[in-house]
């Protein structure tokens, strides 16, 4: 039997108070609704269709290829958004496991595990429920005096005693797709809030078909986020669920607490996270690295037993046995060889290093190619930027570069050259050669007697301040 998912994700959250829209909020620096998209692809779902609406472009920006989309464009309930998908799943045979594009935390297994009881009770609908002893905002299952669900009432149709039921609908259903859209056509608008609740599916079905409930024990599994401190709750529960796994696994981490590792990272064993470090995206960590304090990486590749403290590393590679920091940056590229230093308040932008290149402190390389065995002293500078464009920087190997050099792009610099600090190397240079360019130096004798004045004086020059005749 085929299996669909449908999301729904065309609401504006007005809770969140946010320009983006609430499902495109980032947890762990990556889209909340992406979170549940990459569940269902691990999942045995076959195809999944995202319900849009409210700058509806942001959404189809991040899943652009991976689902298909239906738009809701005005947002008229849940029951109105999940009629908007009869486009692209109406004609189909099969189970449909609908979800709320709010509810990051859903996993795989709780995915399969709810596809697997309604298929095997043999159910035509099956909501799935949780309890909260704090239940207000959530819709209440209400059952019969057999124990069967009846139906469910939202929080605000509630009555008094309605409202102390703690079993509570997540939003999430596994429904015969057929029967979905055909009972769909059925539902009426609430009175209450002139919408279209898709709960009212339960109602509707309960007669003419089997309908039956999976409960969820965990509620933090299914939790909606509406508001940004829902955010910071979903975020720790990531946070020690991937925290903990990590050093199951052999991740040692000091103060875990502090340290955040997002969902896609990958981390081998015998690898040292120290406080306050934030790891995120595609990024990977090889056995042996060190990784902190205060360190922040993201979609980066570090190798084996590299060292990365008080720095930024986005979008690079850091090959084995090389330090960064502290206070280093690495972004949009850089490829650092293996055995490097790169040291106090470097950057590294768009560019490579070979083996055995130092850049210990106070030094920008960009758009460069740097071969191995490369000294770049204090203050060096590979000057990219012309103010209208960039221009690329070529240093061969075993390369003395002085301190307060800059080498101004384009330009190449061959293998085995030595050039003088303080110089402005504006041509090409040669194998072999040492390059000089500075200004020659004047000195000028007693002209800055005519300039200086001591602090507090109001003497011509400095001889007058020595001179007690003239004082």
């Amino acid at each position: 039997m085929n299996k669909f998912a449908l999301v729904l994700a065309a609401g504006k959250g007005t809770r969140m108070k946010t320009i983006l829209p609430k499902c495109a909020f980032p947890i762990l620096k990556k889209p909340m609704i992406e979170y549940i998209v990459e569940s269902l692809e691990a999942s045995t779902i076959d195809e999944t269709c995202v319900v849009v609406g409210h700058q509806r472009k942001v959404i189809e920006d991040i899943l652009d290829g991976r689902v298909a989309f239906a738009y809701q464009e005005k947002q008229l309930g849940t029951g109105h958004a999940a009629m908007a998908a009869e486009g692209v799943l109406g004609d189909k045979e099969g189970t449909t496991l609908i979800l709320l594009g709010d509810m990051p935390l859903i996993d795989e297994t709780t995915i399969e595990n709810i596809l697997s009881t309604h298929e095997k009770l043999g159910n035509d609908l099956t909501v799935v429920t949780t309890s909260y002893k704090d239940p207000r905002g959530y819709g209440r299952i209400i059952r019969d005096k057999y124990g069967k669900i009846e139906s469910i009432i939202e929080d605000k149709e509630c009555t008094e005693e309605q409202k102390n039921i703690q079993e509570v609908n997540t939003g999430i259903y596994a429904v015969d797709n057929h029967y979905l859209f055909q009972t769909l056509k059925h539902i009426q608008k609430s009175a209450y809030r002139n919408e279209y609740y898709l709960t009212d599916i339960v109602h509707l079905m309960r007669h003419e078909y089997t309908v039956g409930t999976y409960t969820i024990r965990d509620n933090s599994i299914v939790m909606g986020v509406n508001d940004l401190y829902a955010i910071s709750i979903a975020e720790k529960v990531l946070r020690d669920s991937i925290n903990r796994e990590f050093m199951i696994n052999g991740v040692s981490m000091i103060n875990p607490e502090t340290i955040t590792i997002g969902h896609n990272v990958c981390i081998e064993e015998n690898v040292t996270i120290y406080p306050n470090t934030t790891i995120t995206g595609e990024s990977t960590i090889a056995e042996g690295a060190q990784i902190g304090p205060n360190t922040e990486i993201h979609n980066g590749v570090i190798h084996k037993d590299v060292s990365v403290k008080h720095s930024l590393v986005y979008d690079s590679v850091v090959h084995e046995r090389t330090t960064v920091g502290p206070f280093a940056h690495l972004r949009s590229n850089a490829n650092i060889g293996k055995e490097n230093r790169i040291g106090n308040f470097v950057e590294v932008k768009k560019s490579s290093t070979g083996a055995h290149t130092k850049a210990s402190h106070l030094a920008y390389i960009g758009d460069t190619t740097t071969g191995d065995n490369v000294n770049f002293g204090c203050g060096s500078i590979t000057v990219n930027y012309d103010g209208k464009e960039k221009h690329e920087t070529h240093i061969g190997d075993d390369v003395f570069i002085g301190c307060n050099t800059n080498l101004v792009a384009p330009i190449s610099v061959g293998d085995s050259v030595f050039i003088a600090a303080g110089s402005t190397v504006t041509e090409n240079v040669p194998s072999g050669a040492l390059a000089i360019a500075r200004n020659k130096q004047i000195n000028k004798e007693d002209y800055a007697r005519n300039l200086i004045k001591p602090k507090g004086k109001t003497v011509e020059t400095i001889e007058d301040a020595k001179d007690p005749k003239t004082s």
